[in-house]
């Protein structure tokens, strides 16, 4: 049954209405007026490109039955209230009733489960799939929603094209579904957008993770301070969560599982900028991780690394354990760090979640080795900042004792200082570079090209011999792979998981790994087939 206007309103710590609040049972709550069906709570939301103010008479048109905004009515609009009878609620801050709203909506599913939040820069993705193989090896038959997709149980969702962390109903919709359907817990990858536009805030976390912050989307925040700001609030929003005194038990192979009552706890990387900062904030129990800091709760020795695992001894509040992780790469020694922390903090036991990180399976577009009887490797990473950039080919050197070949761009409308820093960090640490189209949006491809090749010559590149600039992200990956002697490691950045590349404001389909699997299978004779998708720089003579 779906809940009385009225009701759903004491979700509000304080509104004013245009009039009597009829006792009208609400379908939906949406911020959308595209979306309205008849019976909607349309919430008016300012947003950065429309304001959703100046669509409450279409959504009243369309149905809906009651309306949230934080500005005072037009005339226009007045007319359209007053002849429809729907009552206009006016509140301080829209964005944060839409969450409100949204969570009352679906009667506050989150605090049926335990919640872990992950937020960083870089490794979200990753940590998370980590703590969600942790939880699903102990049995609570976890969700997940990430940047890559929303998952219940094993059945994956479709959550669109370059995904932030979604809308506020929606993040309370599937973790409805993820109730609905019986898990216990549920892992939500928490981004700067999601967190600064109030997604996730009537979310009732239990744990708050951070891999890192560093430099990324100063475009939309424009200081580092504000950026961690915004990932701040996933840590101050576990003070105000509900407390959660159901125990959650699982018998499952080796596991027991049971927490009681257990405290908020943030899990903080003690190595990163952002520490000290996000250290200061309270919370029931705060869990510090690192490879630097000695006096971090968890610490990774004896690290080993190679071409595809490390194995390290990880030192926890819980003893010692050994770890083999399936996964190359300093960064993701922290990533499995960060998953054990957050697992202690849920009451998982040690050498149970050592097992189960021995068989952790892949994560898509992370490290994503594609082959086709190529002698040398060839593979996908998201890696799209600096400092991921740099990580990703620190982790691909000791896979090879020839060259590292790097294939990658810099978006559009994003950062424009990162640009000049991953070109820069590229012709340090790899022997070839390609810089390439990856979503250039409405900006000039050849503008974005020009400033990461000035910062690869300023780090000492040559182009035509050390670097290139190749705008068709097709022909820049086959001439990656032309180019790759026995024994090289040809690494494509950037774009991982997403299945889409902007160029205007038209999403055209594209996925990395089917491009490279193309190049490798032309390149050995085993294809004289066309590339798989075509872009609008596309060379004519290899694609459709």
């Amino acid at each position: 049954m779906s809940p009385l206007l009225p009701t759903l309103l004491q979700a509000l710590p304080s509104y004013g209405a245009s009039g009597p609040l009829p006792s009208v049972e609400i379908t939906q709550v949406t911020a959308d007026s595209r979306q309205v069906q008849p019976g909607a709570l349309f919430v008016a939301v300012q947003g950065g490109a429309a304001d959703g103010h100046r669509f409450i008479a279409d959504a009243i048109r369309r149905g809906a039955a009651a309306v949230v905004g934080t500005d005072p009515l037009t005339p226009e609009t007045t007319e359209v209230v007053t002849t429809s009878r729907a009552p206009y609620i006016r509140v301080a801050d829209s964005r944060a009733a839409l969450a409100r709203l949204s969570a009352a909506f679906f009667n506050y599913p989150s605090r049926s489960m335990r919640v872990v939040g992950v937020t960083g820069t870089d490794g979200k993705t990753t940590t998370s799939n980590l703590i969600y193989h942790l939880l699903g090896a102990a049995g609570l038959h976890p969700g997940m929603i990430s940047t890559v997709g929303a998952r219940i149980g094993q059945e994956a969702l479709d959550t669109g094209l370059h995904v932030t962390t979604p809308d506020a109903p929606d993040v309370q919709r599937y973790l409805a579904q993820m109730r609905d359907a019986g898990c216990q817990a549920a892992v939500l990858e928490a981004t700067s957008h999601g967190l600064h536009q109030g997604r996730v805030a009537a979310v009732d976390f239990d744990v708050a993770v951070v891999t890192n912050i560093t430099h990324e989307h100063l475009d939309y925040h424009g200081t580092w301070e504000a950026y961690l700001a915004a990932k701040a609030l996933l840590f101050h929003s576990l003070a105000a969560a509900q407390p959660k005194p159901l125990a959650v038990t699982s018998d499952v192979s080796r596991f027991t599982f049971q927490a009681d009552a257990q405290p908020k706890t943030a899990v903080l990387n003690a190595d990163d900028a952002s520490y000290p900062h996000l250290r200061a904030i309270p919370a029931g129990r705060i869990l510090s991780y690192g490879l630097e800091d000695a006096a971090a709760d968890l610490r990774a020795t004896e690290i080993v690394y190679q071409a595809q695992h490390t194995t390290f001894t990880a030192t926890t509040p819980a003893g010692q354990v050994h770890v083999e992780l399936p996964l190359p790469g300093r960064f993701n020694v922290t990533n499995a760090l960060a998953a054990l922390a957050a697992g202690l903090a849920l009451g998982l036991p040690l050498e149970p979640m050592a097992a189960a990180l021995a068989v952790m399976p892949g994560v898509d577009g992370r490290m994503e080795r594609i082959e086709r009887g190529q002698d040398f490797v060839a593979m996908v990473d998201f890696a799209h900042t600096p400092i991921s950039l740099q990580r990703a080919l620190e982790a691909v050197r000791p896979m090879t004792r020839g060259r590292v070949i790097a294939v990658f761009g810099s978006a559009g409308l994003r950062d424009v200082q990162k640009r000049s820093l991953m070109a820069a960090a590229s012709l340090r640490l790899a022997d070839l570079t390609i810089l390439t189209a990856e979503d250039p949006r409405v900006e000039s491809l050849d503008t974005i090209l020009a400033q990461m090749a000035e910062g690869a010559q300023q780090a000492g590149g040559v182009e035509g011999r050390t670097f290139w600039r190749i705008p068709d992200r097709t022909a820049a990956i086959l001439a990656a792979v032309e180019m790759a002697q026995p024994g090289d490691v040809v690494i494509v950045c950037g774009k991982g998981h997403e299945e889409s590349m902007c160029f205007g404001e038209i999403e055209h389909p594209w996925r990395d790994q089917p491009v490279l699997a193309w190049a490798l299978e032309r390149r050995l004779g085993q294809t004289d087939a066309a590339a798989p998708f075509w872009l609008p720089t596309s060379d004519p003579r290899i694609t459709p």
